[in-house]
Order: C-alpha cells, then structure tokens, then sequence
C-alpha cells in the first residue's frame, strides 16, 4: 500500500507541471551542451570540414602528441593556471573581507547603496568593460595622467609582459567581487545570531568573532565557490582576455581559451583546436571531483 501510495503521489499533477517546468531547461542542455559533444570525435580525426566526420581520416591521439611537443604550450599553460589561480584565490578572499564589513553597517539605505554600486559591472559584458580599461590603462589612459601628475613614469600595462596578467587579475576582481560579496553576505546573514551574543558576553573582540563565529558558518558557501571556480582553472576567462590582449603580451597573456580559438577558429586547424578544449576538459573534471574529496576530509562536507 505504501508503495503504491508513493507512485501516486511521483505521478500526481503537481509532479508533471514541475517536470514541465524544468523540460525547457534540460531541452536548452540537450541541444547545446550534449550535442555538440559529438564533435570531440574531431580531437582523434584529421578534421575536414568538406568531408564531414565520416569522411575525415581517424588519426587517433596524434593530436594530442602533437600538442605536446608545441614549443608554446606549456607556457600558454602556466599563463592560464597563474593568471586563473590569481582570480579564484583574490575572488574569494576580496568578496569575503567585503561581505564582512558591509555587514557591520547598520545604515540600511547606505548598505543598500553600496550593494548596488559594487554589483553593477557584474551585468557588464567585457565588450563594454574592455574599452573602458582601454581608455583607462592605456600610455595615455587617466591612470597614467594621474602617475605623471605624481612625478612617476608611465606604465605600458597593456603592452608589458610584467604588468599585463597582473591587470587581467585585478580587473576580473573588480567586476565580480560584488556578486560574490552578496553570495558570501547571505552566508553570513544565515548564521544564529545567539553564537554572537555568546562570543561577545564571553569577551570576545570583533576580530576573535569573525575568527570563530563568522568564517565558520561561512565555509560551506567558501567551499562550494571554490569548487565552482576550479573547473575554470584552465578557462581564466577567454572573453576578458580576447577584448584586452594583443599580440605583445601573448607571451603572458595568451591563455588556453585563446589557443584554442587562434589555433582552431583562425588557423582553421579545427581537429587541434578540438583536441586542446578537451584536454582542459578532462582536467577541469578530474579537479571538482579532487577538490570535492579535497573538502569532504578536511570539512566533512560534500557539495554533490
């Protein structure tokens, strides 16, 4: 009885209209994130676009032989590990330090304010940020007015290898630590307020309740982050850094992503270009399920 009781209750109206909601969603995913996996077959083929996938020539892991002895991969590689690296650790740390403190003002309209001032470039594409970096950064940009005015020399930072990751990092943080902060400030809105009455009753500074109160009740949302954030460790963000680089500051700017695209798009060497992203793909997997493992012995805590 009971089970039938159950089977019931999964195929009830209420059930159907939920699964109808979700079907445009999972019919987006099948379309444009499962289909076109097909086209990894290109990685193992020496891809012709006039011949199709069945007419091209299966070359089996010669592609990926050969992408290992490129002269540039592997610094192409460290760019995008360093440049990545750099992002998710300053996106985790800034957004936290930030949330902490907007939740110490007790001003609402100011907090509000500031929400909204710091959240707005996250809706900016970098086709619009980047012309205003651009213009900012540039040997005659505002800033470097502004370092000329101070009696400094002027900085090439879209031009100097030294300076030119260093921006991309900066620049990445400051467009998205505002939705960040508000992910990491509803963590910390969801801790028991009575833990905080206990530490200051016991004498505890400010400092010592952020230490002990505040971090832990936060570290399953810091966790998850990170675990959301690694997959893109070989990513470091093509769209940024294709409307910012150029061909100067390849040697420290070029990244996977953008590999890929010269390689495979503008070279038209599709096959390599294929066997590139999945690469990164199967590296970006084996890192959420090693940062998953990673967390549950050190947290006790599993994000899936």
């Amino acid at each position: 009885m009971e089970k039938l009781a159950t089977k019931k209750k999964w195929f009830s109206k209420d059930q159907w209209l939920f699964l109808a909601m979700i079907a445009p969603g999972m019919i987006f995913l099948l379309i444009f994130s499962y289909a076109p996996m097909f086209g990894l077959i290109m990685a193992f083929q020496d891809f012709v676009p006039a011949r199709g996938f069945l007419g091209s020539d299966f070359v089996g892991l010669d592609n990926f032989i050969y992408i290992f002895n490129l002269p540039d991969i592997w610094q192409v590689t460290y760019n995008t590990v360093f440049i990545a690296v750099g992002k998710i650790v300053l996106n985790t740390i800034i957004p936290i330090i930030f949330a902490i403190l907007l939740n110490e003002i007790r001003v609402k309209w100011m907090k509000k304010t500031m929400q909204t001032i710091v959240y707005l470039p996250h809706f900016l594409s970098w086709v619009i940020l980047a012309s205003v970096i651009l213009n900012l950064f540039n040997l005659d940009g505002t800033v470097n007015q502004v370092l000329q005015s101070l009696g400094l020399d002027r900085i090439n930072f879209l031009g100097s290898n030294a300076v030119f990751p260093h921006l991309l990092i900066w620049t990445d943080v400051w467009k998205g630590f505002g939705y960040n902060s508000i992910i990491f400030l509803a963590a910390i809105t969801s801790i028991d307020p009575g833990l905080y009455e206990a530490a200051t009753m016991d004498g505890a500074s400010w400092l010592q309740r952020v230490k002990h109160v505040t971090i832990p009740g936060m570290m399953s949302f810091i966790i998850l982050m990170t675990i959301l954030a690694l997959p893109g460790i070989l990513s470091a963000g093509f769209d940024q850094v294709y409307n910012l680089y150029s061909p100067p500051v390849y040697a420290s700017g070029d990244v996977l992503d953008t590999y890929i695209y010269r390689i495979g798009l503008i070279g038209r060497d599709y096959s390599l270009g294929a066997a590139v992203g999945l690469v990164r793909s199967i590296i970006g997997l084996i890192l959420i399920y090693v940062s998953n493992k990673t967390a549950e012995k050190a947290t006790n805590r599993v994000m899936f």
